[in-house]
């Protein structure tokens, strides 16, 4: 009987101890797990109150732009505190957002927080040392300052374009983007409404609930719009590329494409321009003949196109990140909505992010670069610790079709919708876009204004993208401001 009663409680106490040995390995594998896969996540992240303390250990290095011109400065409050000043208030706060200990960190800010809060004071690379021995600064090299001085970031960013852009904006909504199509490099990113990150506490609870006019919002970047008659310069490069002999093929412009009772398709005030090419359609942003390409295309191969240039797919980016443009997927049986993809409307959405994409690419031979708004890392003394090196996306179309859009983009400014007036002087390529859209009650609002483009024609230099919220039909308030950016990127 005892003998039963021992190995009843040995049985038990085995089972008790296999418990606890399953919970104990439980816990070690969590805690390892913890420890090698969340724990430096957790610890990284801005919001963490131990990160903040030990970041107010180092004085946040300053954001330049590309001439070296101070856009941050970082003062001392106290040992465990500091202040963050923006020295342009809100002409640069979506390109650069904020760091503040109250609502946290955003935008360029927090992409290269970990360069900005590095607490090396000098680094002993190669090019470091051959400056400090160039001026004579032999005791720098193994100096430590009892200041920690985080590295400083030079962005891309151009102050006086900026400065056009935000100014020739004005008090409208929209945005404007200006890149260098050649090495993806932008030049400027604005968007209004904007606000002054120099005084958070006091306009916070304003700009965070204000749902109509979203100013914390980057519209560069995350404003999603139907890109309306912009878009025929991807239309255009699909014919090309998949209808033989389109450069030759006469349309006849009736002003309507008619597809049943309740579907039509017109012309911008229901102009009909007879028998016209490509050329001549594309100056006068016909929407018959571009409703009657898509046609002429189907979905799959406009589609095709447009993933080309990233529709659909995560554009890749270098300081910022932008919002997945989208084209939709249709049958052929739905020719109203595919002819609307032709003239870039229906369920078409873009950034104008994107959009100056598209005309750099079309100005840098086909080729589309990787947009990117730091150029490079510099140590507090403003010695050059790495670059950020330009990046290709791919080639996506061919020089020669590139061509003939850069021709047929010359065009709408000497003759066409861009009108000439605006852009006197600057040589410049581009296309007007009208983008109807329906508000949050479903109703017709004022169509924005659009156009993106390049200047010079024969070498390109800038590309811009530029909208201007319910800024109405025919793309003027957009090409007039283009213009005016224009001007102050070229002729200086």
């Amino acid at each position: 009987m005892r003998n039963v009663i021992k190995d009843d409680i040995f049985e038990s106490i085995k089972k008790v101890l296999i418990v606890f040995l399953l919970c104990f390995l439980a816990l070690i594998t969590y805690i390892a797990y913890f420890t090698a896969l969340k724990a430096p996540n957790i610890a990284n992240k801005p919001e963490n109150q131990r990160l903040i303390a030990k970041r107010n250990e180092v004085l946040r290095g300053t954001i330049y732009d590309r001439n070296k011109e101070a856009l941050t400065k970082s003062e001392r409050a106290s040992i465990t505190t500091q202040n963050r000043e923006y020295t342009a208030g809100p002409m640069f706060v979506h390109a650069l957002g904020y760091s503040d200990i109250t609502y946290g960190i955003t935008g360029l800010e927090k992409e290269y927080d970990e360069e900005l809060m590095s607490s090396s004071r000098v680094t002993l690379n190669y090019e470091t040392i051959i400056n400090y021995f160039k001026n004579k600064e032999f005791s720098k090299i193994f100096e430590k300052d009892k200041e920690k001085i985080g590295n400083g970031v030079v962005t891309t960013l151009d102050y006086n374009i900026q400065k056009a852009a935000y100014d020739a904006l004005g008090k409208e909504r929209g945005s404007i983007v200006v890149l260098n199509p050649k090495t993806g490099e932008v030049l400027a990113m604005v968007s209004k409404p904007s606000y002054d990150p120099n005084n958070l506490k006091e306009i916070w609870n304003d700009i965070a609930t204000d749902e109509t006019n979203t100013p914390m919002v980057n519209r560069a970047v995350a404003g999603l719009y139907p890109p309306g008659s912009t878009f025929k310069v991807l239309t255009t490069a699909s014919a090309l590329e998949n209808i033989p002999g389109i450069t030759e093929k006469t349309f006849n412009d009736t002003g309507k494409i008619v597809f049943n009772s309740k579907e039509s398709l017109n012309n911008l005030n229901n102009v009909a321009w007879g028998n016209l090419k490509l050329d001549a359609a594309f100056r006068h942003s016909s929407n018959v003949v571009f409703g009657t390409l898509a046609l002429d295309l189907g979905n799959d191969k406009l589609k095709e196109t447009a993933e080309k240039f990233y529709f659909n797919k995560s554009i890749p980016s270098d300081g910022f990140i932008i919002n997945k443009g989208n084209f939709p997927n249709l049958q052929s049986n739905e020719k109203g909505h595919i002819a609307q993809t032709g003239i870039g409307q229906g369920a078409i959405l873009s950034t104008p992010m994107q959009m100056a994409l598209v005309a750099g690419t079309v100005a840098n031979d086909g080729e589309m670069m990787k947009p990117h708004l730091v150029k490079e890392i510099v140590n507090p003394e403003g010695n050059k610790i790495r670059d950020i090196k330009e990046e290709s996306l791919g080639k996506i179309i061919s020089k020669d079709n590139s061509d003939i859009i850069k021709s047929y983009m010359r065009s709408v400014i000497t003759g066409g919708t861009g009108g000439p007036g605006a852009f006197d002087g600057t040589n410049a390529a581009g296309k007007t876009g009208t983008a109807d859209y329906k508000d949050k009650n479903g109703n017709d609002g004022a169509p924005h204004s659009w156009f993106i483009g390049f200047a010079p024609y024969e070498d390109p230099q800038v590309a811009i993208a530029v909208i201007v919220e319910g800024g109405g039909a025919g793309g003027g308030k957009a090409a007039k401001t283009a213009g005016t950016v224009f001007k102050a990127a070229l002729l200086k």
